[in-house]
């Protein structure tokens, strides 16, 4: 048996790093969970291939990997968000003002990985190696402190997101204003909807994602783009390198058993409000969501708990309209058919 065969993958979701507040996340299923806070308003789309975890009777995979350019990609976290807005509407009295708390300056909305906990002496041969084939096949604006007391990676959004679509705000046509797709398993598409596309013409953003992700590399460039309170904006991160299924890291000619050196601590991801304060402020986390290694032999009695305390409500709902079933081998197939199950058997 291998190492990574002894553990399933939970996925979870918030608004904050308290996960008392997560959801559990509905894994290779179309229904995206809700996060709202006085912060943020989001929605959550979590994919994993070969998908080994909670809660049970969760497709293995999804359509999604099937659209181009995503056949060899491993997972994706999709989500959209909204930033308050906080616009006031004029009166004869009052001009229209804005909330600067409602927007985020292009340059200070980050993305990444963050840990409660040192790693530096969990850190694997090779891995000074591994970080620099990152950034440079995949997110050269990362930056961080892996040896720190509590390590951080982060990249600025606008350069580190694979997919960025910018939708509409609250005085659009709400028929064309999602920054997201509604097509079960499909794929976001890089772009805009509604009045976001004045939004990219105006700052002359690419039009290709690879193109848009070079483009906001330079710092100015992010300097003079808003992330305005009230508008809708549509995300994807995805890639081919981090295997959920085997924990592992598989970079260009590079291979990591990341299982070997896990100390425990789940896998966050974070999307966060950088702070200019001072350097013992880290900002303020908007969005997180953690994938977190639950031993196969407590991986029921901690489905369990999700489920009891209420915040796995998404999850079960999204397996059961999908009509996903564990069959006899326990195992789920694409689009949460049972095994031995004929096509046309609902």
């Amino acid at each position: 048996m291998s190492e990574a065969s002894k553990f399933r993958l939970l996925v979870t979701a918030g608004s904050s790093y308290d996960t008392s507040e997560h959801q559990l996340v509905p894994v290779n299923l179309s229904k995206p969970i809700h996060v709202k806070s006085d912060r943020i308003e989001a929605k959550i789309n979590i994919r994993v291939q070969n998908y080994r975890g909670l809660p049970a009777g969760s497709p293995s995979s999804s359509p999604y990997f099937s659209h181009t350019p995503h056949e060899h990609d491993l997972y994706s976290i999709g989500f959209s968000f909204t930033l308050p807005d906080s616009t006031s509407k004029a009166t004869p009295d009052t001009p229209e003002t804005t909330s600067p708390a409602s927007s985020i300056n292009g340059a200070d909305l980050l993305f990444g990985n963050d840990f409660d906990h040192p790693i530096r002496d969990r850190l694997p041969p090779g891995f000074n190696t591994a970080f620099r084939i990152v950034r440079w096949a995949i997110d050269p604006g990362l930056n961080g402190d892996v040896y720190a007391d509590e390590p951080y990676l982060y990249g600025p959004l606008l350069s580190s997101i694979n997919t960025l679509r910018i939708g509409g705000n609250s005085t659009d046509d709400t028929s064309s204003t999602s920054a997201t797709t509604s097509e079960e398993g499909s794929a976001l598409e890089e772009g805009a909807s509604g009045s976001g596309a004045a939004i990219r013409s105006s700052a002359a953003i690419p039009s290709d994602n690879k193109a848009r992700m070079k483009h906001f590399l330079t710092e100015s460039k992010r300097q003079e783009f808003t992330f305005e309170g009230g508008r809708e904006y549509g995300c994807d991160f995805y890639n081919p390198y981090l295997d959920f299924n085997e924990f592992s890291l598989k970079l260009p000619g590079f291979t990591l058993p990341i299982i070997r050196y896990w100390d425990g601590q789940p896998l966050r991801y974070v999307l966060k409000r950088k702070s200019h304060t001072d350097a013992s402020d880290k900002g303020q986390e908007l969005l997180v969501v953690l994938f977190t290694l639950v031993p196969e032999e407590k991986a029921e009695a901690e489905e369990r708990k999700w489920v009891e305390s209420g915040r796995a409500k998404t999850a079960l709902a999204a397996r059961e309209e999908a009509g996903a079933a564990v069959g006899k081998s326990g195992k789920m197939t694409e689009g949460g058919k049972r095994t031995g199950d004929d096509d046309d058997v609902d």
